[in-house]
């Protein structure tokens, strides 16, 4: 019998992997891709009593492929906290979702463990940009300011890592960052010991510096969105730069549109951090938009489109 373990390639998804399999080792198919490759049960193969595991993925968008895999006799658990609409009744299947905003799906695992794997979780919260929910969490494991720093840096770029079109945008594949995070129970040990972490520090800061020196094409008090070139750095860096944005203005929405080479933009939202709503609305007025209340996206918003997106953002967070 085969498992599949199916995790989205940002921060959460590979830090939810991560606890879960440090708890119940097994050997499994990893299905995973740039963080906005969320379609992954459709690449899923598997056959009658064959097991996945699902982590951090809408099951709204997964649905379809979700009641074929039950209907093959699969057992399916579910671990998310994005938009899931209905859920299929089944029992080959076991789901824990919360779409609360201050919560990730590196917590819910974390819960399910009984806080087992705690530094990880906090790492996810810091990674999905969820900074007080991470410290909230972390006060049991009673770390230092400077301790606290290092776990928000890793869960920064595990999330930054994730970002990008294809694969060629990333600096490692996501199945290949969670095999290199794979043998290292304490977050701490693998920052020291893998240059991994070096590695991801440097781009960050190149791209980021790229970042800051890009003017807004729309700046108002409670909206601000930027747009940026064609180039790898652009799509590598759109979600950590919407963050920072988020948390320097926490009344403010912020939307950051990378061109594609097909025209078309690729969109991260931030929903002001003072409500942390409104961000998944927005975004599904488009094709291929979509996300939680908090953060969302669109994959790829036609060019001409661009006007009516910023006055739908202005009239979401007015």
């Amino acid at each position: 019998m085969a498992h599949f373990d199916v995790f989205n390639g940002d921060a959460d998804g590979i830090c939810a992997l991560h606890q879960l399999r440090l708890a119940q080792p097994r050997e499994s198919t990893l299905v995973t891709g740039v963080k906005r490759d969320i379609n992954l049960l459709k690449r899923v193969e598997a056959r009658s009593g064959d097991t996945v595991t699902v982590l951090d993925i809408s099951l709204d968008k997964n649905r379809d492929e979700l009641v074929r895999l039950l209907e093959q006799d699969v057992a399916v658990v579910y671990f998310d906290h994005h938009f899931a609409g209905e859920i299929p009744e089944s029992k080959n299947l076991s789901v824990q979702i919360d779409t609360a905003g201050d919560v990730c799906t590196g917590l819910l695992v974390n819960h399910h463990l009984e806080g087992a794997f705690l530094p990880w979780a906090v790492t996810a919260l810091f990674g999905d940009n969820l900074h007080d929910a991470a410290r909230s969490a972390a006060q049991p494991l009673d770390l230092t300011e400077p301790q606290l720093d290092q776990l928000e840096t890793l869960g920064t770029l595990l999330n930054y890592n994730g970002y990008g079109s294809t694969l060629d945008d990333l600096y490692f594949p996501p199945d290949q960052l969670y095999r290199k995070i794979q043998p290292y129970a304490d977050p701490f040990e693998f920052i020291a010991a893998d240059t991994t972490f070096q590695t991801l520090r440097d781009g960050f800061e190149s791209d980021m510096n790229r970042a800051k020196s890009i003017a807004p094409v729309l700046e108002t008090e409670c909206c601000a969105a930027f747009t940026f070139p064609n180039e790898s750095f652009s799509r590598r860096v759109s979600g950590v730069y919407s963050n920072q944005l988020a948390r320097e203005n926490p009344n403010r929405a912020h939307a950051l549109a990378s061109l594609l080479p097909s025209g078309d933009y690729l969109v991260s939202v931030r929903a002001p951090l003072a409500t942390k709503t409104g961000a998944d609305e927005l975004c599904r007025q488009f094709p291929t938009g979509g996300g939680r209340k908090a953060a969302a996206g669109i994959n790829a918003l036609p060019g001409e489109q661009l006007h009516e997106f910023l006055a739908a953002m202005q009239k979401q967070f007015s």
